[in-house]
């Protein structure tokens, strides 16, 4: 049951992420992701058979330390943009904004649910894995490593020549987040920080 919670709360995750992502994109002059298809928060336009739903389950199932996955990225050309950089950058953000503000909607179902035993216990556990997947993905895509999304959030605040040369880095942004995650970067920064952020929801 805990892994088909954490599959399904990555989902619904996942789905909201790229959902803003397009949305941001769209109300900022791209109709890329619309004309794709990805302006909608039906997960299942969204989903990566490998990289939502077979790798997810695998780590899970194996109690691996540091469950991981990703969605189809959602398709924008900074080129429809008035201002590429910002454009990107407002793109970018929306991402993980939207999983802050999944993780506060559903830290209020869990209060809802405690306080009036509204719902089955197993329901407040959900609700319990939904606030801390979505609290993990939004803290864990602000890292600006490309190509997470606080990669483009960074290159928008930075000045064009410095930007210019961080992107360049892009190519080994693979390698240098799997070479922070095995120096601990996740269970030093993210989770400790991660765990603050739910207590300060759930009480």
């Amino acid at each position: 049951m805990e892994t088909v919670f954490s599959i399904v709360a990555f989902i619904i995750a996942i789905g909201a992420h790229e959902f803003f992502h397009a949305a941001a994109a769209y109300r900022l002059g791209d109709m890329t992701a619309r004309d794709s298809g990805r302006l909608t928060l039906n997960p299942a336009a969204h989903v990566d058979l490998f990289g939502t739903l077979i790798l997810p389950a695998l780590l899970i199932l194996t109690r691996f330390p540091v469950v991981f996955g990703w969605a189809k990225p959602v398709p924008v050309n900074p080129a429809n943009f008035d201002s590429p950089r910002h454009g990107m950058m407002i793109t970018s953000i929306a991402g993980p904004m939207a999983n802050f503000i999944l993780a506060v909607v559903f830290a209020g179902l869990l209060r809802l649910t405690a306080a009036g035993n509204l719902l089955p216990q197993s329901a407040g556990v959900f609700f319990l894995y939904c606030i801390l997947i979505n609290v993990v993905i939004g803290l864990f895509n602000l890292i600006p490593v490309p190509p997470l999304d606080g990669s483009n959030i960074l290159a928008g605040l930075l000045p064009l020549k410095a930007a210019v040369s961080y992107m360049k880095v892009s190519r080994y942004g693979f390698l240098i987040l799997i070479a922070l995650l095995y120096l601990g970067v996740f269970e030093r920064l993210i989770l400790p920080l991660a765990a603050s952020i739910i207590k300060f929801l759930i009480g």
